[in-house]
């Protein structure tokens, strides 16, 4: 079984807080599904889940090289040479960092608001880059968007792989058929 959610900011990717914060166990109610792979609690998205553990190392695993797309609030205007440091590579604490693919992006279509909002600047310009890796190091879009000039205010998974956020609302779920 392979369950697709669009994970709402300020939530944890796992089933159970200590601390009382909220849960995938808050959205989905389908026993012996584990998340294949992680998103930070401040961001949004689609995360898998599954109750078949091939599948799961099949997605998440670093040698898999799944294609993770995300979208990237970012603050500032990326310039073509922003872009470009993002693919050929960022120097991070934990080493290298390449992108498959950095581009700029209109505001993503269909974009749901967040709650609560991105804080609102008006001497200081927004935009939003994709952003397209085959690792999923610890927050490393938001170091590498950091390390290049452009710190990124809020960030979206949109799609694993070949599946996508496409049609949920943050909280939703569907199983893939």
């Amino acid at each position: 079984m392979l369950i697709l959610l669009n994970k709402p900011f300020r939530v944890l990717s796992q089933f159970r807080d200590p601390d009382g914060r909220p849960t995938l166990g808050d959205y989905v109610d389908v026993p012996d599904v584990y998340p294949a792979g992680r998103l930070d609690y401040d961001s949004e998205g689609l995360i898998l889940l599954t109750d078949d553990g091939r599948l799961q190392a099949r997605i998440s695993h670093p040698k898999a090289r799944t294609r993770k797309t995300y979208w990237a609030q970012v603050e500032g205007v990326p310039s073509a040479e922003q872009l470009d440091r993002l693919v050929q590579g960022v120097k991070l604490k934990d080493g290298m960092a390449m992108a498959v693919s950095a581009r700029h992006l209109e505001t993503p279509p269909d974009l749901w608001e967040r709650d609560p909002p991105i804080r609102y600047r008006a001497s200081i310009p927004d935009s939003w880059i994709e952003i397209v890796l085959t690792e999923g190091r610890n927050r490393q879009v938001r170091r590498m968007t950091a390390a290049v000039g452009l710190p990124t205010l809020r960030l979206i998974r949109y799609s694993i792989g070949d599946w996508t956020v496409d049609g949920l609302a943050p909280g939703a779920w569907r199983k893939n058929l």
